[in-house]
Parts: C-alpha cells; structure tokens; sequence
C-alpha cells in the first residue's frame, strides 16, 4: 500500500489502517474522528437538514468500515472520505422523499396572504457549537469563506441547485479541491466537472445579485451586534411593533420552514408580526447562535408565568438592520441545548 499522505496524520496511520482491517472498531474510529466534524458540515450543506446530514454521516462511515480492504492510498484518508460521504449524500438527495409542508397551526392567528410559498421547507439549522474549532484544509481554488458557505442563504440557495451540481461546487469553490480531484470522486471527468461547476456558479451568481448592495453584518459578538440585538430583543419581548419594524430593512424576509409561507418587504412582515402580536401573544427570547447567526430560542408565555418553547429564531443581519427571520419548530431546541420550557417569573 502507498503511503497515506494526510497533513497531521502523524506515524502509525498505515498500522491503525491495518488493525482496522482486522475487525479494530478502535483502531477505525481513531482513523476517522479527525475529520468527523468536518464531514457532517459537508453532508449539512448538501442536504440542507441537520438531522439528514446526520444519517448521511453514519450510513458514510459505515460504507467506510465495510470498504476499507479496498483503500489502496492513492488518495489521502481525508479525500477517499469525502468521496464516500458525497456519494452517500448525492445517494440521499435523489432518493429520499424530503419533508412535507406543514399547515399553519399557530391557534388564534390568522396569517396574511404570503407574498410566495417557500421550495425548500425541510430546511433545518445547524448549532454554531459543531461549526467552532472545525479546522478545515482548504485548497488554493476555494472561493467562499467559511463563515459563508453555512449562512443559511447559501445553504438555502444550494438546495434548489441538482443534485450533481451541489457536490462539483462544495468539492471545487467550498473546499478547494483540484477538477481532477473531484472529477475522481465523483467517478466523472474534467469536463464534465467544469460544465457543472460553471452552471452552479451561475445559478448561485444570478440568486445573489439582489444581495449585493446590502451593507455587511456586524462583526459577530462586537458591540455593534450586541446592541442591535438587544434592541431586537427589547421591541419583540414587549410586542412593540413599531420598535421591531424600525430594525428591519426595506426587503426584509421571513420564512418558517417547514410551513412554506414566505414573507419579503417591510409592509408584508410588518402585518404578520402585527398579526402575532395582536393575539395577544407574548414572548421570551433565549440567545444561541446558529449557521455563524445570531438566533433565538423563542418561549410563548402561559398564564401561569411559565413560557412554552415554540421554535428558534435565526437572524441575518444587514448594517444596523434585520434583513431575514428564519423561524424553525420547537423540535430544533434540544440541539442547541435549549430548555423545552422556562419557569414562572
């Protein structure tokens, strides 16, 4: 066997590699931890669902395990799992018969009409606890930051691109990795990997060109951030409906997968904040951070002084400004180490 060339993998990989054909489930996992977290970013970008990239990662692994007689070291570790993983991921993409959309089921409010129903409503988030210390090798071609590639938007963005054409831009722009690289692990050619790549971009060009002359974020955690949240905070916590409005900018968008109303401008999510508000429902937000975001468990308060987890609120911000709400099911909360409920205040 060639010798297996992974930065950091340090002496003893052909031995673990050899234990681990053997039957040495210790031996793989030692192989294979390095890269775990790393590889369920990359399942998450392309399937768009925490729980699905989750699945994908296990059912890759154990692909892995079951394959690795055949791992003959031409490739490094790290690019012979990335292949797996992509294929698995590709594999789930096809096949798999995504999540249903949901009716509206909030009692005692009665949505505006939606300015358009969302494609993708399986869209879930990731907890910024498994994006931090993922210290990912990037090749010279890598075109998008880190920070970028999981921001909800382009998460979103790639959701809607084929399949094929998801995995040539994540292996190319995203991780830097050479067309012949790809065009291996994808069991495709150059050619074909530069056609797709090039209609990925494109698509991804043409859904980004309405972004282009927002302002940039805030740095995360800077005062900056700080203070525009607690703002945020202090408006929707009190239901002040003109304070929330004057946050947000003039395209403004709401979504709440996987219900597929969607909301864009500030009149339209003016009269569904308006709506919620105007039930006489009341909330409390707790601060997490997702997809690189500032986000919010949201708590609906009871008449007894408990408050009742009823989703997460995933921010995108603009300058000063709010310029998308995502809002998930409360279903999300465990992942972020949120309580299902709070106590009587």
């Amino acid at each position: 066997m060639q010798t297996v060339s992974d930065a950091g993998a340090g002496i003893g990989t052909e031995e673990l590699i050899a234990r681990a054909r053997r039957g040495d489930d210790d031996a793989f996992r030692e192989l294979t931890e390095p890269y775990l977290r790393e590889l369920q970013v990359h399942c998450y970008r392309m399937l768009g669902s925490f729980q699905d990239a989750e699945d994908a990662l296990q059912d890759s692994l154990l692909t892995a395990w079951k394959g690795l007689g055949g791992y003959e070291g031409r490739a490094s570790l790290r690019t012979w799992l990335y292949k797996i993983a992509t294929n698995r991921c590709l594999n789930a993409r096809r096949s798999a018969s995504r999540r249903r959309a949901h009716e509206w089921d909030v009692p005692g409010v009665e949505p505006p009409e939606p300015t358009r129903l969302g494609e993708v409503v399986w869209l879930e988030p990731i907890p910024q606890a498994l994006l931090e210390g993922v210290d990912v090798p990037l090749g010279p071609e890598a075109r998008y930051e880190q920070t970028e590639s999981v921001s909800l938007a382009f998460i979103t963005a790639l959701q809607v691109l084929p399949p094929r054409q998801v995995a040539v831009l994540l292996l190319r722009d995203v991780l830097g990795f050479s067309a012949k690289e790809t065009a291996e692990m994808l069991d495709s050619t150059v050619e074909s990997v530069t056609s797709a790549l090039k209609r990925a971009r494109g698509s991804l060009d043409r859904r980004r060109l309405s972004y282009d002359d927002r302002e940039p974020p805030p740095v995360a955690q800077s005062a900056a951030e700080e203070d525009l949240l607690a703002r945020f905070v202090s408006a929707y916590e009190a239901a002040d409906l003109d304070a929330v409005v004057d946050l947000l900018t003039d395209d403004v968008f709401i979504s709440m997968p996987p219900i597929p109303f969607e909301y864009q401008g500030r009149d339209a999510v003016a009269d569904f904040c308006g709506r919620i508000f105007g039930a006489g429902r009341r909330f409390d937000l707790l601060p997490t951070r997702a997809n690189g975001q500032p986000a919010y468990g949201v708590y609906l308060r009871a008449p007894d002084g408990t408050s009742h987890g009823t989703g997460l609120y995933v921010l995108t911000l603009s300058g000063h400004r709010i310029s998308a709400m995502i809002r998930f099911e409360n279903s999300v909360l465990p992942w972020f180490a949120l309580p299902a409920s709070l106590p009587r205040t």
